[in-house]
């Protein structure tokens, strides 16, 4: 049975998630597990610096004698950009990395080139073969799941790790932070590092092979991981970050170019995320940074709910535009646009994946921590 439509008290969260929850004084599962992951990874004010300082430290002692200590990633928008100004302050010598998958718009160009020239770093520019690329989105748009990003997803994470252990370093700084990102339900989306997924997909649908685009399985991954010991380091979690104080400082410092809304460097991106999203997957994601804004003290729930209100696009004029340049790029008719948005709705349990198998692995590493932490305590 349907449920009745609900939205949480706290943030802007609602029953287009079909998972949510809510308790009895109508707080939403994804308010509750924000603050228990706010609590635990997130570290501000002095204890923030007193650990990125330890932090910074041990990246550089790694990083002697060799020509990066890091990678970073670099899309030109808010987040990545404020890493690379950062970086640039703490003294730590990156290689900044950015993938050019055919959507980025020239205001993401002018960023990327403005923030490389300005902070002095080496760029590493991965450009996609794009009859390879737009035939994995085809065959992703085709399967009716609804994360449509998965291929540029993993191809940014696969090229991310597989440079930063080819050059030997250990760390690589992203721009993912719990402030604006740590709500997203379950069913809007997928992990990207599934690759049996992405192959399933692409043999069912696809028709150019995937000769050269980047990829990263999951036992390499772990790899990599365990054995290697690269780490993920989300630098902004580390520091007192608020968007809106972020995008003065960059426009400031940096000469930053405001390219209007998260994540709207990308021309796919944006469409995707205001229109096909919501018209064909019924979900607005501006609730999820939204009501992760909130949690953080960002905004307060009345202004995401104006937000909210208002239509994904800041006018039909740049809508219609994206569509057409979508619809184009990707070699569709409209008719035959029109009838992927018609098809009916899949999820990736439709197809091979490694779901199971990642689980699985969670929960012996979930083990073997708390036998870990039995042993030390005796």
């Amino acid at each position: 049975m349907r449920k009745s439509y609900q939205i949480c008290t706290r943030c802007v969260m609602d029953t287009t998630d079909p998972d949510i929850k809510f308790n009895e004084d109508g707080v939403c599962n994804h308010c509750r597990n924000y603050d228990l992951r706010a609590a635990k990874d997130i570290f501000q004010g002095e204890e923030g610096k007193e650990k990125l300082l330890k932090l910074v430290q041990r990246i550089k002692k790694d990083g002697r004698g060799k020509q990066y200590d890091c990678v970073i990633g670099l899309s030109g928008g808010v987040d990545s950009s404020l890493v690379a100004y950062y970086v640039k302050q703490l003294g730590l010598r990156p290689l900044a990395i950015t993938l050019d998958n055919g959507w980025n718009s020239e205001t993401s160009e002018s960023n990327i080139d403005n923030i490389v020239k300005k902070l002095g770093f080496d760029l590493y520019k991965y450009v996609i073969d794009w009859e390879e690329f737009r035939d994995l989105q085809v065959s992703f748009f085709k399967s009716g799941i609804c994360n449509l990003e998965i291929p540029t997803d993993h191809a940014i994470s696969a090229i991310m790790v597989n440079t930063a252990t080819k050059k030997g370093i250990k760390y690589f700084i992203t721009g993912y932070n719990l402030a604006t990102e740590g709500i997203l339900p379950d069913s809007w989306g997928y992990d990207s590092f599934d690759l049996k997924l992405i192959h399933a997909i692409h043999r069912k649908f696809g028709k150019v092979p995937l000769s050269s685009f980047p990829q990263l399985g999951l036992l390499p991954r772990l790899y990599y991981v365990y054995m290697q010991r690269l780490r993920e380091v989300p630098l902004l979690d580390y520091v007192d970050y608020n968007r809106s104080e972020a995008e003065l400082l960059l426009k400031k410092e940096i000469g930053w170019r405001d390219y209007g809304g998260k994540h709207g460097e990308s021309i796919f991106t944006r469409f995707y995320q205001g229109f096909i999203a919501t018209h064909k997957f019924g979900y607005d994601k501006r609730r999820a940074h939204l009501s992760s804004m909130i949690c953080s003290g960002q905004m307060t729930r009345i202004e995401a709910l104006e937000i909210v209100m208002k239509d994904p696009y800041p006018s039909s004029e740049l809508l219609h535009e994206d569509k057409e340049y979508v619809i184009k790029k990707l070699g569709f008719s409209e008719e035959e646009f029109d009838q992927l948005m018609a098809a009916p709705v899949k999820t990736y349990r439709e197809y091979p994946n490694d779901d199971a198998l990642r689980q699985t692995l969670r929960m012996v590493r979930s083990l073997l921590l708390k036998m870990k932490g039995v042993f030390q305590g005796h």
